[in-house]
């Protein structure tokens, strides 16, 4: 450690303890000038604390069907206890709690949507991420026991192949409940992967751990001439036959199934895609999947690592979400955009650019070239 850093700790150590000093927060609330940056931090503590109660009303509206039933305009407290079939204190109670979260707004005498509610009224995707998360809370009743690994989540239980086995003999029902949710919020993804990079100058696009196929359907539709191939579990892809059989891009696609760590990859694409694969998996598992994919690309050609990733700005929180939700689920981890370049360069690829999209919280591009 050189001179500066070590003085720059020894200030931050000092700063530390005057922060925790409870004579010095109440004078901070005191003074004019500190008062709005106290004031701040004390909200900021607020939210922490009451963070997983905010969650649960969302998830309560969510599941109640609220913004649906506020899409047409404000509703009285007792229509809406009838249409949410909750008594009238508990449609107020919840009434008054998301208006706090601004879920919802207090109208007259009635409730109306209030800013984030409209956005969520108008999100099926995200919707469903919403109602996803009842999983994760349940495997965080006990955190320390879930970083002691002192019990299974059962996250680990709905990602059937996060256990490390045989994947590619899961069952049809096995598949049915993760595949259904990442079809459902695979569009935002796209969304945003294909608004950032430009599928239609490519000849022929691998989607690797493609699902059922909600990608390959949306970039197959924004470059019509664009050749399709699919590679999943063979449950799953039988799944993504069906789907992309009805979107009308079954002539122009290729589904393979098998297991993308052991089996060989189908070869031809001059673009590949992985879409929320690689945090699902450790370094070496990670590692692994690179070079087969590799393998599978002729040098010159692109992959594209679509997920949340950490130190990306805009993106900070993903390290407490993914790292938590990866710990429930069996495997995996959030990277850094440096780690996952490191993984990447060790398997075969270099030329990496990291793409500016609207929304890094969701997912970031990360671009490699094979060479």
């Amino acid at each position: 450690m050189n001179f500066f850093d070590q003085w720059l700790e020894r200030l931050r150590s000092r700063r530390d303890r005057l922060v925790a000093d409870p004579r010095f927060q109440r004078w901070a609330l005191k003074n004019p000038i500190t008062r709005p940056l106290a004031r701040r931090g004390a909200r900021a503590g607020l939210d922490l604390a009451a963070g997983f109660v905010y969650s649960q009303v969302l998830v309560a509206c969510a599941q109640l069907k609220l913004f649906d039933a506020l899409r047409d305009g404000p509703l009285g407290v007792d229509a809406l206890a009838t249409r949410l079939t909750l008594s009238e204190p508990a449609t107020r109670r919840l009434l008054e709690a998301a208006a706090s979260l601004g879920l919802a707004e207090r109208r007259g005498g009635g409730y109306g949507l209030g800013l984030l509610g409209a956005a969520f009224a108008g999100n099926s995707q995200a919707l469903a991420i919403v109602e996803h998360q009842p999983l994760l809370y349940a495997d965080l009743t006990d955190p320390v026991a879930l970083l002691r690994q002192e019990k299974r989540g059962g996250l680990a239980d709905y990602w059937p192949y996060s256990d490390g086995g045989a994947p590619e003999t899961l069952s049809a029902q096995q598949v049915a409940p993760y595949s259904a949710f990442m079809a459902a919020t695979q569009p935002l993804v796209a969304q945003e992967a294909l608004d950032a990079y430009d599928m239609s100058r490519h000849r022929r696009l691998l989607d690797i751990g493609g699902g059922e196929g909600a990608f390959l359907a949306a970039a197959g539709a924004r470059a019509p001439h664009l050749q399709l191939a699919l590679f999943d579990l063979p449950a799953v892809a039988e799944r993504a036959r069906k789907r992309l059989e009805s979107a009308g891009l079954l002539a122009r696609t290729e589904i393979h199934g098998g297991d993308f760590l052991s089996d060989a990859l189908p070869q031809g694409a001059d673009v590949a895609t992985l879409i929320r694969i690689v945090h699902d998996h450790d370094d070496s598992s990670a590692l692994k999947l690179l070079r087969n994919v590799r393998k599978a690309l002729a040098p010159g050609a692109m992959l594209l690592i679509i997920e949340g990733m950490s130190g990306v700005k805009g993106a900070e929180p993903l390290d407490a979400y993914y790292g938590f939700y990866t710990l429930a689920m069996g495997r995996g981890e959030p990277r850094r955009v440096e780690a996952i370049e490191a993984l990447l360069r060790e398997s075969g690829f270099g030329k990496f650019r990291l793409l500016r999209n609207a929304l890094p919280a969701l997912a970031s591009i990360l671009v490699a070239e094979a060479v």
